[in-house]
């Protein structure tokens, strides 16, 4: 059992972060990003598979309050006009399923910034100066968390836990808040969680680090769920083992892990075999989940058949008393 680090985190947040820990090393959840409101790349799984992620990833980069539109071109746009209203449709869903949500941010700068503006190349934005009292940055940054918490509430007022992955990738500079080092993302991190959790009071969160960086990590006090981003050159028959290795040994071994994102998907049976304790996965959306470009049906197929991958089908106590069977079982024959 794992205890949540917002003392104050709602009953449903802590059931189910309990259930993840649960859960690791014992069945790896399944999850599928998307950003749009028909949800191609669920209803695609869905076709080829007859059934459906149990996690679902949703977007906010169309609720970014500073989207320079006079200087966006035709792909910003329209990954900004697919994005909107994608939160009701998080919410509807949430309520109307067993699953679980999960959001990512590709936070356009809070201030000036051209185009897809949360990419560093495209503003010149200062992140560490978000950290020095009274500055503009500063200012900008605590106003953009307070647009972005009211739409987080709609799900607190719904009893909805989501598990919150800010400041994603913070171990790259491609993005403005990772662009000044995982020093500075990771005390981005730590100023939104005490703003959020004290000042907020969001305590449907579940705080997702997404950083495999030692000096990025900013301690156990402030995070949930460690995580990692793995986008391989081409495909291998793997279960991200090493990359589970070397994230506990850059943060910590005292949480549960999670493939935050994956352009390929794990393999099932080496996961069953190793039972590397990933608590979920989540593939990226478009092109790496519809189609064969990424993911060969065969694969996909593989995984929302085996009895080791949670889908939206199983309830979770049906998952967790299979896992306890399991457990029984593998002490029985040590």
């Amino acid at each position: 059992m794992q205890n949540t680090v917002n003392h104050h985190a709602t009953p449903k947040a802590k059931e189910l972060l309990n259930y993840l820990s649960n859960i690791a090393g014992k069945k790896i959840i399944t999850g599928q990003h998307t950003q749009t409101n028909p949800m191609e790349e669920v209803s695609y799984i869905e076709k080829i598979t007859g059934k459906q992620p149990k996690l679902r990833g949703f977007e906010l980069l169309s609720y970014s309050p500073n989207i320079n539109y006079n200087v966006a071109d035709e792909s910003c746009l329209t990954e900004v006009y697919e994005n909107r209203g994608t939160l009701d449709t998080a919410l509807k869903w949430a309520k109307e399923n067993d699953g679980i949500i999960t959001f990512t941010f590709h936070w356009f700068s809070p201030i000036g910034g051209d185009d897809k503006s949360f990419y560093a190349k495209n503003t010149d934005f200062d992140a560490t100066r978000i950290l020095i009292k009274n500055t503009l940055e500063r200012k900008a940054f605590f106003h953009d968390m307070d647009v972005i918490a009211e739409q987080l509430k709609k799900f607190q007022e719904a009893d909805i836990p989501v598990l919150w992955r800010p400041f994603h990738e913070s171990d790259g500079d491609w993005f403005w808040w990772g662009a000044k080092g995982s020093a500075t993302a990771r005390e981005l991190y730590k100023l939104m969680f005490d703003y959020y959790t004290k000042v907020h009071k969001l305590n449907n969160l579940i705080w997702v680090w997404n950083c495999r960086l030692k000096e990025g990590y900013p301690g156990d006090e402030y995070v949930d769920v460690i995580s990692v981003d793995i986008y391989q050159p081409e495909y291998s028959v793997t279960d991200y083992h090493e990359d589970y290795e070397k994230l506990i040994a850059q943060t910590t071994k005292n949480k549960v892990a999670a493939l935050a994102e994956v352009g390929y998907i794990p393999d099932i049976d080496m996961l069953e075999k190793s039972h590397t304790p990933w608590v979920y996965y989540m593939t990226w959306s478009k092109e790496f989940c519809i189609g064969e470009q990424y993911n060969r049906i065969e694969q996909v197929q593989k995984m929302y058949g085996s009895n080791y991958a949670v889908t939206l089908n199983q309830k979770r106590k049906e998952s967790l008393q299979c896992s306890t069977d399991i457990s029984t079982l593998k002490t029985r024959n040590m």
